[in-house]
């Protein structure tokens, strides 16, 4: 009988890559050491029975339009993927009452926009965005491996030209600012739209973040969002019921203690003090963990990469029950599934640096989630939850930027933090915390107490910035997922195209299982 492929980690990514070979008829086997499958894709009651609550992930846009996906829609539908489309992607709240919203009708996009300029610019960069988003899609979904990345190189440069291929080269090496200021004239566009490279450890002015805002605010635009039907948790239990289904199995409460190896090969694992013996072994592990597990390699570049690999600032997380919808000024906020609370994009510019510098941020930037307004099955009848990002916060808390919280360490310092951000929404609607019928706090450094792989709280699992993106993710000459070590593999957020709920990487080393 073959061996099983061993796969550390029942995230997204592992389960993706177990899922597409188990269809293959190569047998699997996911170790998981939490007690559910998921990572940051989990769904839970975290405050009062009948509220389902979105942990980590909440739109799963990524996930619908994966290589993955489109191989395998039709059999996960079988096994209960449900999607819920949304046309009313996001919107900015900025001065109370104010705000800026991104939805599938272009007009009612528009209307919220002041200058006549800026509309003219976004109908250009919609007519652009099929050849743009072609090119930035297929990049994003290319394994950095020479082959493959030379044919895109190369297909690209036929397609587009030389003068064309080097603007899309200089549009993926620019700063959120500087393109948003080169298109568009209106500073709150400019602050809706900046937003997004905080997901993704892009402040303002760092270089390489552009592609982010334009991304979504064009896909946005273009084709909306989607969630998963009564939680994100819908594609971990396709994916499990599908791995089932083809003979593998998802097995958690699996402790991984080391990785084996002998003569620069895979040999297997220890888990829960088991020997399992394994040549093939997919490690979907934050860098820190996986040279944890496998000690030094032969590749001192290697290793010290993966020691030195640099994490996000972290995030904080609230999850609230709400007796109602949150009662915003500017009323048509209620109509979003998110809503980002910022006034400014010079204040995310100060927040990220304060947070860098180990400060807790004086106006953090809120990624406001609310998923029950498209998907009622979340909560009992009328009621709602609200998924609130705090973004971003430092691991280690070194000060205060407003010299109102003492506490240095995020036990004491997570309560009043909450009641900063609450504050914020409740400025935006006042009323709003008369709703909350029940709360839930999560600090950084309880995600990573619950996974590890989300260091400090980085929920991306590393910077994306161009020194440590592309080529160099996670170190230069293993941007493929391929280590020093034959047979083991790694995968995850760590790995190209990075984070989000896309899953390439888990896809990407699956293909290359034979």
């Amino acid at each position: 009988m073959k061996t099983p492929v061993i796969i550390i980690g029942a995230g997204i990514n592992g389960l993706v890559a177990a899922a597409d070979l188990a269809a293959r008829g190569t047998p699997v086997r996911v170790l998981e050491r939490g007690p559910t499958a998921g990572g940051a894709v989990r769904t839970e009651a975290l405050t009062l029975p009948g509220f389902r609550h979105d942990v980590a992930a909440m739109n799963l846009s990524m996930f619908a339009g994966s290589q993955f996906m489109a191989r395998h829609g039709d059999e996960m539908a079988k096994h209960g993927m449900e999607f819920v489309p949304i046309d009313r992607p996001f919107a900015q709240a900025m001065e109370p009452g104010d705000h800026l919203g991104v939805t599938t009708d272009v007009d009612e996009t528009l209307s919220t926009f002041n200058s006549q300029a800026d509309k003219d610019t976004w109908r250009a960069l919609m007519e652009d965005f099929p050849e743009r988003a072609g090119v930035v899609g297929g990049l994003l979904g290319t394994p950095m491996r020479r082959w493959p990345l030379a044919k895109f190189l190369w297909k690209t440069w036929r397609s587009l030209g030389t003068a064309k291929s080097l603007e899309v080269a200089q549009f993926l090496m620019s700063s959120p600012r500087d393109w948003l200021d080169a298109n568009f004239e209106d500073p709150r566009l400019r602050t809706a739209l900046s937003t997004w490279g905080m997901h993704l450890d892009f402040a303002p002015d760092i270089a390489g973040g552009a592609i982010f805002p334009y991304l979504e605010a064009m896909g946005g635009q273009a084709m909306g969002m989607v969630i998963g039907k009564g939680g994100a948790d819908v594609a971990t239990r396709a994916l499990v019921s599908m791995i089932e289904a083809h003979g593998g199995s998802v097995e958690c409460n699996s402790e991984i203690t080391q990785i084996l190896h002998m003569n620069g090969k895979a040999t297997g694992v220890i888990s829960n003090g088991e020997k399992i013996e394994a040549s093939t072994i997919l490690a979907g592990l934050a860098p820190k963990h996986l040279v944890r597990l496998t000690g030094d390699t032969s590749d001192a570049r290697f290793d010290k990469g993966m020691k030195s690999f640099r994490h996000a600032p972290g995030t904080m997380m609230i999850h609230l029950a709400l007796d109602k919808q949150v009662p915003w000024l500017a009323e048509a906020l209620k109509k979003f599934a998110y809503v980002h609370i910022g006034r400014t994009i010079d204040t995310a510019s100060r927040t990220y640096a304060q947070a860098v510098a180990g400060q807790l941020p004086d106006t953090p930037l809120l990624v406001v989630g609310q998923p029950t307004v498209f998907d009622p099955s979340r909560a009992p009848d009328g009621k709602h939850t609200l998924w609130v990002q705090v973004r971003v916060v430092p691991a280690e808390i070194k000060g205060d930027a407003k010299g109102e919280i003492s506490e240095t360490n995020w036990q004491d310092a997570k309560a009043p933090m909450a009641e900063r951000a609450l504050d914020l929404i409740e400025e935006q609607a006042p009323g709003f915390r008369d709703l909350i019928l029940g709360q839930h706090v999560v600090s950084p450094l309880d995600l990573e107490a619950e996974n590890p792989n989300l260091v400090g709280g980085d929920q991306i699992c590393g910077s994306h910035h161009l020194t440590q993106n592309f080529l160099f993710r996670p170190v230069r000459g293993f941007a493929d997922g391929q280590t020093p070590i034959e047979g083991l593999h790694m995968i995850g957020a760590a790995c190209w195209p990075g984070a989000g709920t896309g899953a390439a990487s888990g896809f990407f080393a699956a293909q290359t299982i034979k």
